[in-house]
């Protein structure tokens, strides 16, 4: 049996500690874990989950007679928060999280990147998702990075041309380094070869699976300001998922290629 999330988080601290520009990240805020996704499906191999978000301005939903345009009716204010998610001593900033086992069947062959790494091995492809990932956590460690627009000015979008030339450097800055083949050598694998060898793919998720910790409402005792009189107010669902998580709501599961099966809770 392998777990394959942390073997990802072993590889992340050796990148961490070869890639001077990834340098500030602490691993100890951020929790890796896997999500289910068919390697024959579209979708994301990976996705960085911000935890370190502060709460937004106090708001509420309206609807607006067609007609008129007037205002029928409203929510209740409420604001938008971050979960809070500990694991023994230390609070979790981020979430990067792995579909699997699509990550797994991930290769140069065909894919955008396969001309920037020319002549590497297909399981760069892996590589190159694991510290794109990474990247996406901003030096400040609140929220995701920023691009810059020039002129003191960012950017609200998550991606640009120069950020996906910066990770190609940092892999080939990490390769060229030379690090312990054992530390990546999973990731040469496929999920059938995964499979073949190791017999069982595991890894961590969290005991609510598919859920996971998300952005949530909350209403507030004390409204703002007053909105129109005459409009009927309608109440917000509370939150349907825990707002708080600890190592307790972890678990490990192990994924095949159609479906995932939890079988154990995490130490």
């Amino acid at each position: 049996m392998i777990n394959y999330t942390d073997h990802i988080t072993r590889l992340m601290e050796d990148v961490i500690a070869r890639v001077p520009d990834l340098g500030y990240i602490d691993l100890s805020r951020v929790l890796v874990f896997a999500r289910f996704g068919r390697s024959d499906a579209e979708g994301a191999y990976a996705t960085c989950h911000a935890l370190s978000l502060p709460s937004s301005e106090p708001s509420y939903y309206f609807w607006r007679d067609r007609r008129t345009g007037l205002m029928t009716r409203r929510s209740e204010w409420f604001v938008t928060k971050s979960p809070q998610v500990e694991v023994g001593t230390s609070r979790i900033d981020y979430l990067i999280s792995f579909c699997l086992p699509r990550f797994c069947d991930q290769t140069l062959a065909r894919a955008q990147k396969e001309h920037v790494y020319p002549g590497a091995a297909p399981w760069v492809a892996k590589l190159d998702t694991i510290v794109h990932e990474l990247y996406h956590l901003d030096p400040s460690m609140q929220g995701i990075r920023k691009l810059p627009l020039g002129k003191g000015r960012v950017s609200t979008r998550t991606h640009s041309p120069q950020f996906f030339r910066d990770v190609t450097r940092m892999v080939k800055q990490y390769l060229a380094s030379k690090p312990d083949p054992a530390l990546t050598e999973f990731l040469s694998h496929d999920f059938a070869g995964l499979t073949a060898r190791f017999g069982r793919l595991t890894g961590t998720a969290f005991r609510h699976f598919p859920s996971f910790p998300q952005r949530y409402v909350e209403v507030l005792s004390d409204h703002p300001v007053d909105v129109e009189p005459g409009v009927r107010v309608e109440p917000v669902k509370p939150p349907a998922v825990p707002t708080r998580y600890t190592a307790a709501d972890l678990a490990v599961r192990e994924f095949s290629k159609k479906k995932s099966r939890r079988i154990a809770t995490a130490a």
